[in-house]
């Protein structure tokens, strides 16, 4: 299994939220719709169908008490899904896939992977202006990245969630990585070597962004 991003990403690239496929109250347990999860089986699979339930019970049910116990189970949870283009998978050449789709295929790029593990951490309490979505080139494949980056603190030195490297390493001992930016739903930095770097805008502007929270389930952005 290839687990690398194969192509140059634009940034904000097209996000497909399915938002009939789930279903969540704000102060409710996390429920994925009995209906869509029938669809999910009668299409995908009974695994398919499995995938989704765990994920739901993976946020219903976790009693971790530290970010890091909720970075480890949410980046091992994910980084069991086959790395697969878009072209080959969604035949189109950039194409954002929500955690719901991603699961059901069992399949997608680096950016699905990033965002199913930035939305589900968040999903479980990790406060948002700890995690970034950070686009890096990749060294050693020479190519554009995307990685969820943790900060415990502003100042301190980021811990890399990749699908290329499943060990959690802070961003000092992933010389293979070079940032180029960040962002999250408070805003865009351009990336210093090793840390968040200069704020240049707020994400309010950037039109994709913005449409990608629109779509995104009540309960889940």
């Amino acid at each position: 299994m290839q687990k690398r991003c194969v192509r140059l990403s634009l940034p904000f690239g097209l996000l497909a939220v399915v938002c009939s496929f789930l279903s969540v109250l704000a102060d409710s347990p996390f429920q994925l719709d009995v209906t869509m999860l029938d669809r999910v089986e009668h299409i995908h699979g009974p695994q398919a169908r499995q995938r989704l339930i765990d994920w739901q019970d993976l946020i219903r049910d976790d009693e971790s008490t530290t970010d890091q116990e909720k970075l480890e189970k949410v980046n091992t949870f994910f980084n069991r899904v086959d790395f697969v283009s878009d072209l080959l998978l969604w035949k189109q050449e950039d194409y954002w896939a929500t955690p719901i789709e991603l699961l059901m295929r069992n399949a997608g790029d680096c950016e699905d992977f990033s965002i199913a593990k930035y939305f589900t951490l968040k999903k479980l309490g990790v406060d948002e202006d700890k995690l970034n979505l950070t686009y890096v080139k990749a060294l050693e494949l020479n190519q554009a990245h995307m990685v969820v980056t943790y900060f415990e603190t502003p100042e301190a030195e980021p811990l890399v969630l990749d699908n290329l490297v499943d060990e959690i390493k802070p961003a000092s001992a992933r010389n293979d990585l070079l940032p180029v930016f960040s962002f999250n739903g408070t805003g865009l930095w351009l990336a210093r070597e090793r840390g968040r770097g200069k704020m240049i805008g707020n994400s309010d502007r950037y039109r994709r962004w913005q449409d990608l929270l629109n779509r995104m389930p009540e309960g889940l952005n």
